[in-house]
């Protein structure tokens, strides 16, 4: 890991509280195994990582976000949902129609209607587009698997890195990364390939991280979407082989980092590109490196990923009481 790590937003305990308040205010009511695992995955210490700097309004925002997004992979990875593709489809389709602003239903639409108000009310076309595209094709992600699952697939190495830039959710939270860092980017410089190469390295980086730490515990599930499995399945080596090649695609992934940090540089000055936009995409390569290294640091510390002997197989049929209707 070459990049410093910022440390740790001071607000971690008040946005924790705040998460589980929002949560039972909204009505969603976890069951015990997902209320225990939800404990385990800490969001609050991922949103405080990657955003040491926040306020505590914007933190605690975001960390409703997370939150939100948990309970729907934990949904859609762990339990019936994400097994069956008509009650899959069925329930992404009134997810992405909640967010394009249908009436919700039920505590998981009405928490997502809640969200998407207060994030994007006062945002720009540009970012509600961007945002909408990025929140939209992670959903989308869980119908792509639970159909493979179906269908007895499992996705080629290159096919599945495509598909992980999406499911790994990263994307939406570089999005919401503008909003703290006050900065709302033209469409012109998401355009940038070296700023798509940054966004793309930062989310791979993510991604790879987070299937090494998922290994154990999500081949304890069957879950095949996984790039240590893939690479064992391909290679035909033990698992310790796949878990030392996918460790020197991590830090392949970091230098790509820095690579397209110099190349963006590049082509701000060759795009002739103004002061107020030079700044914000200076400000994305300066906060992207400790958001990667605050995602490295939490898949180190959360129980979620480092006791993968808490998983409970016997909850699993549990936890999908929002989708199952």
């Amino acid at each position: 890991m070459p990049f410093a790590s910022a440390g740790c937003n001071p607000g971690l305990e008040k946005t924790r509280e705040a998460a589980w308040e929002w949560a039972e205010a909204e009505g969603l009511i976890l069951s015990v195994p997902a209320r225990r695992k939800m404990i385990r995955t800490r969001p609050e210490l991922w949103i405080s990582l990657i955003f040491p700097k926040a306020s505590q309004h914007h933190l605690d925002l975001f960390c409703q976000w997370l939150f939100w997004a948990f309970l729907v992979d934990d949904e859609f990875d762990d339990g019936p949902a994400g097994r069956d593709p008509l009650m899959c489809e069925a329930a992404i389709t009134r997810l992405v129609d909640v967010f394009d602003g249908a009436e919700p239903r039920g505590p998981m639409e009405q928490a997502l209607a809640g969200l998407r108000e207060r994030t994007c009310r006062d945002r720009s076309p540009q970012w509600n587009r961007q945002f909408r595209r990025d929140t939209a094709a992670w959903l989308w992600t869980y119908y792509a698997e639970a159909v493979e699952r179906a269908a007895g697939q499992v996705p080629s190495r290159s096919d599945f890195v495509k598909h992980r830039r999406d499911s790994v959710a990263m994307q939406p939270f570089l999005d919401l990364h503008e909003i703290t860092a006050g900065i709302d980017l033209p469409d012109s410089a998401r355009s940038l390939p070296a700023y798509i190469a940054l966004r793309n390295a930062v989310t791979d980086h993510s991604g790879l991280c987070n299937d090494i730490c998922s290994f154990e515990k999500e081949a304890a599930l069957g879950y095949e979407h996984n790039a240590v499995r893939l690479i064992q399945r391909d290679r035909g080596s033990t698992l310790q082989e796949a878990v030392d090649e996918a460790g020197i695609q991590l830090a392949r992934i970091a230098e790509r980092v820095v690579r397209a940090e110099k190349e963006l540089i590049e082509e701000i000055d060759a795009a002739g590109i103004g002061s107020t936009t030079r700044a914000a995409l200076e400000r994305c390569v300066q906060d992207y490196r400790s958001l990667v290294r605050g995602d490295f640091d939490y898949h180190a510390r959360a129980e979620r990923y480092t006791r993968p002997d808490l998983v409970e197989l016997d909850g699993r049929n549990s936890m999908s009481q929002y989708f199952a209707a």
